[in-house]
């Protein structure tokens, strides 16, 4: 992936043309992912995991699930943006490069499995970012992009001082020895975490990763951040650095902190902050007029959906029964990728034509623009979670997942939370079809934008009438 981003960068320098460039990404990809398939299938006899750079990172089926889906993400996006880049981007370039740069980046984050790994992989992924947010250089988008440096730079830098604890209480970066090391010095039964040290290292660590994953209390620039910047972005932020962001907490909580008792311990501490997740999400989004800000509220909430299943993973270690709360995410994260992507990319092809993307400025394009409206309209009610569609499975398995590991409570404040949902997601539906347009005008969409959208809404039907094709993924993903 690093090679395809630096390959785009010198033909951007040396040629003139830029509208090709699309195009070499794409097909530049095609490397990776062959990669991918071959380990994934084993073709190449290689042992089922393939570990490099003295055990730092790892090839095993957990990454390349993630990798797959950063791939298609990545591929979806460079094909989706094409026309937005030509109308609305200077440095076209410069666009594409950073988002192979961030991609990569995400695909370390999820292989890696020690300290300092994840934070340069972390550091990779999350500074182009910044740069993609402030591309498109006017007021709003320069500020998305510096709100987005500084908290990052907070949340990071928090991030690195929690890993330091943990470090000089274990004396060790990797993740499986983290484990080991804190077995081997015991637990002082009255201390939080058996320890002060591991406690005030898994806190500001859930502090850093919550920031990359919008939870609740670190999604104070989510909002800001999807209203200022380019559409594009809003959908690679939303989807691929989301499931890179829980693929390493997943990781970590796992392997460095996997132990019985502390499973129970952080289960607790995730189970509130997806409660507070849900709720707040969901609230502040009722009274939002921008679209792209209601998404960014929106993210937050499933957020708070996926946090239920990860808090869920630990509880069924005591429970022993079925519904896995790792399946449960795994799951949701893939619905959540093709669900959110119809979304944000039929809100690019409206945006195109119109320039205006509040909730207002979708008036009547059940109308103007039948077809793409239908299919965002059934993209919205899978964000919301209703049959037949790949979202209301993704909830019903972190629901059960939550009921099963006695988290009954939390399965309760997800489903009213689902309910006020309802409100703001169907009020969209209500103005595309039912408020009188601002123009008599037909918007058309550009082929490969409406391919890459129809492909999206087949997934979101496919997986939700036959949930266990994606199942079936994460089973083999998990083993």
């Amino acid at each position: 992936m690093a090679t395809v981003a630096g390959l785009v960068l010198i033909v951007d320098l040396v040629f003139h043309e830029k509208r090709y460039l699309p195009w070499i990404a794409l097909v530049g990809m095609i490397a990776p992912l062959v990669f991918t398939l071959l380990l994934w299938f084993d073709w190449m006899n290689q042992p089922a995991m393939n570990e490099g750079f003295f055990g730092a990172v790892v090839a095993d089926r957990f990454a390349l699930f993630f990798h797959f889906l950063i791939i298609g993400v990545t591929s979806s996006l460079l094909l989706a943006s094409n026309r937005f880049l030509e109308r609305r981007m200077v440095f076209k370039g410069e666009f594409i490069t950073l988002i192979l740069i961030a991609a990569a980046g995400m695909m370390l984050l999820t292989s890696a499995r020690e300290l300092i790994t994840i934070y340069v992989a972390l550091e990779l992924a999350s500074l182009p970012m910044v740069a993609l947010t402030a591309m498109q250089i006017d007021r709003r988008s320069t500020e998305a992009g510096l709100k987005l440096f500084v908290i990052g730079a907070v949340s990071s830098a928090v991030l690195l001082y929690g890993m330091v604890f943990i470090y000089g209480y274990t004396g060790t970066t990797y993740l499986e020895g983290i484990v080991d090391r804190i077995g081997e010095l015991g637990v002082v039964s009255d201390q939080p975490f058996g320890s002060y040290a591991v406690l005030f290292g898994i806190v500001m660590m859930t502090a850093g990763f919550g920031f990359k994953i919008a939870v609740v209390p670190f999604q104070m620039w989510v909002p800001d951040v999807y209203e200022g910047s380019p559409t594009p972005v809003v959908a690679f932020l939303s989807v691929a650095s989301k499931a890179a962001g829980f693929a390493v907490l997943l990781r970590v909580l796992y392997l460095a902190f996997g132990s019985e008792n502390l499973q129970q311990e952080w289960s607790v501490l995730f189970a509130v902050m997806a409660a507070a997740s849900m709720t707040v999400g969901n609230l502040l989004a009722l009274s939002q007029r921008n679209f792209k800000r209601l998404l960014g509220y929106s993210t937050i909430a499933h957020a708070g959906y996926i946090l239920m299943g990860v808090a869920s993973v630990a509880a069924n270690t005591k429970s022993g029964t079925g519904a896995s709360g790792q399946h449960a995410v795994l799951f949701y994260l893939g619905g959540y990728a093709f669900t959110n992507l119809v979304v944000l990319f039929g809100l690019i092809g409206i945006t195109n034509r119109t320039g205006n993307d509040l909730v207002e400025g979708l008036a009547g394009m059940g109308r103007r623009a039948p077809i793409l409206a239908a299919l965002m309209a059934f993209g919205l009610i899978s964000l919301l979670g209703l049959p037949p569609t790949v979202g209301f499975m993704g909830k019903i398995f972190v629901f059960s997942a939550a009921v099963n590991s006695g988290l009954v409570w939390l399965a309760v404040v997800g489903a009213v939370n689902t309910a006020i949902s309802a409100f703001y997601y169907l009020n969209v539906i209500r103005v595309m079809y039912l408020e009188e347009p601002t123009s008599v005008k037909t918007i058309t969409v550009e082929r490969p934008l409406m391919t890459i959208i129809a492909l999206g809404a087949a997934g979101i039907a496919l997986f939700g009438i036959g949930p266990w094709l994606l199942l079936e993924f994460a089973s083999q993903t998990i083993g």
